[in-house]
């Protein structure tokens, strides 16, 4: 056997691929979880296919979730991040929507999960960003008899749950798949997570008009920022679809951006509202939660047979 003086080394390890985000479902098939490479994670419950968890790389949570919510599909969740459709709230004077529950059945019905994707994109660092996206769907053919029996349209919504590192973002797309017209509403219920309401402001409003729900639905106009100084809930209307911030502390903390959801909710229960409610623990959780929900609700979306519409938001938080 002839000695090669320069022949090539062995290879300490096979090259394999860099690290990919994990998609996993539980133990019993009630949620699907995604977690990039760098920690960040996101949980959707197919009921209603809500998020109840959305963490940064070190597993702070960003969203608020009741402690005695129910995740057993008995009832819509308690905070995460809810789906409003078709109606948001009741809408007694609506014929089409008019026997619904309370804001629809997308958050109270089982979804279908469609499947994973991933991507990659190169950061400022000179690192790989990869981000997690997650697909479920919901149609006429999934829904509870009940429902179908207070709605009967033919419909199709498609809800993508996008995980970033540092960001999140879900967009819905309705599909009319009947021989008729329908109307719809639509929001994403968004409970974020806050350390202290007192020390609150969410900024991007100004000049904004707003109905007050607390004060008999009247119309008032927003002057400066927004500060929780008690029972709050207003559906504001933007003058802009510039992002809405939250800040805390005078830190900035949370940035909301829209696309095509023209409308933003500001809720916050307070201390007699969220002693009624069974389903809000701790009583004084309002204090570390603020809904900051991104929809489609002062008017209605009016679709065609074979129209979509679609609208989004991106949530980032600031450390």
């Amino acid at each position: 056997m002839v000695e090669r003086a320069n022949r090539p080394s062995a290879l300490s390890a096979t090259p394999g691929l860099a690290p990919q985000p994990q998609v996993t479902f539980s133990d019993d098939n009630s949620s699907v979880r995604a977690v990039l490479p760098t920690g960040e994670s996101v949980t959707v419950l197919l009921h209603g296919a809500t998020i109840t968890s959305w963490t940064d790389a070190s597993g702070s949570e960003k969203l608020w979730l009741s402690s005695s919510a129910h995740l057993d599909g008995s009832k819509p969740v308690r905070g995460g991040i809810p789906l409003v459709f078709p109606v948001f709230g009741t809408a007694p004077d609506h014929a089409q929507t008019a026997s619904l529950a309370q804001h629809g059945f997308a958050r109270s019905s089982r979804w279908e999960f469609l499947g994973k994707s991933t991507s990659e994109s190169a950061s400022g660092d000179g690192a790989a960003d990869l981000s997690a996206k997650l697909d479920f769907g919901l149609s006429a053919a999934g829904l509870s008899e009940e429902a179908k029996g207070k709605w009967s349209f033919a419909f199709n919504l498609i809800y993508s749950v996008t995980l970033n590192r540092g960001s999140l973002t879900t967009s819905l797309v309705v599909t009319n798949d009947d021989e008729k017209a329908w109307d719809c509403q639509v929001l994403l219920h968004t409970y974020l997570r806050v350390k202290d309401i007192n020390e609150v402001e969410v900024h991007g409003l100004d000049g904004a008009q707003y109905v007050d729900k607390v004060d008999g639905a009247k119309t008032k106009s927003q002057s400066g920022a927004v500060k929780i100084t008690g029972e709050t809930d207003r559906v504001y209307t933007p003058v802009a679809n510039g992002p809405v911030t939250v800040a805390e502390g005078g830190k900035k903390t949370f940035t909301v951006t829209r696309d095509n959801l023209s409308n933003v909710v500001v809720w916050n229960p307070w201390t007699d509202k969220a002693a009624g409610m069974g389903d809000f623990s701790p009583k004084d959780g309002f204090k570390n939660m603020l809904c900051i929900e991104p929809g489609s609700v002062s008017g209605w979306q009016s679709l065609e047979p074979g129209d979509a519409y679609e609208g989004a938001q991106t949530i980032t938080y600031h450390s």
